[in-house]
């Protein structure tokens, strides 16, 4: 139970929810989250920090960066139900559209994160 308030937590926050929107997308660097964010790096650190504890988000690191994904497995039905709800959460939100927008444009201007 105590994970699932963990869970709970992480997604309370309008920022860490649209995270998991992004990475629904596809593996991201911390610096192409803080560019979407618009968040300095050590507001999205403990975001990030947030959401890999609650068991939503895994890391590996690729040289010098720290990649961030979704991880598929989670502890309980309650997680997988609340997050299998996740992919029509803010959907319309124009905030949530223009980060999209703008992972878009970091990923084809930029080439920082390959080893």
């Amino acid at each position: 139970m105590k994970h699932f308030i963990r869970v709970m937590k992480a997604l309370s926050d309008p920022s860490r929810v649209r995270v998991l929107k992004l990475l629904q997308d596809g593996e991201l660097c911390v610096c192409d989250i803080q560019t979407c964010l618009r968040l300095a790096q050590s507001t999205v650190s403990r975001h990030m920090k947030v959401l890999e504890d609650s068991g939503l988000v895994q890391r590996r690191r690729q040289g010098t960066w720290i990649m961030y994904s979704l991880l598929d497995q989670h502890e309980s039905e309650y997680e997988a139900v609340m997050l299998s709800h996740l992919k029509t959460w803010l959907e319309d939100d124009n905030e949530l559209k223009q980060m999209r927008l703008r992972t878009n444009l970091v990923s084809t201007e930029k080439k920082h994160c390959t080893v």
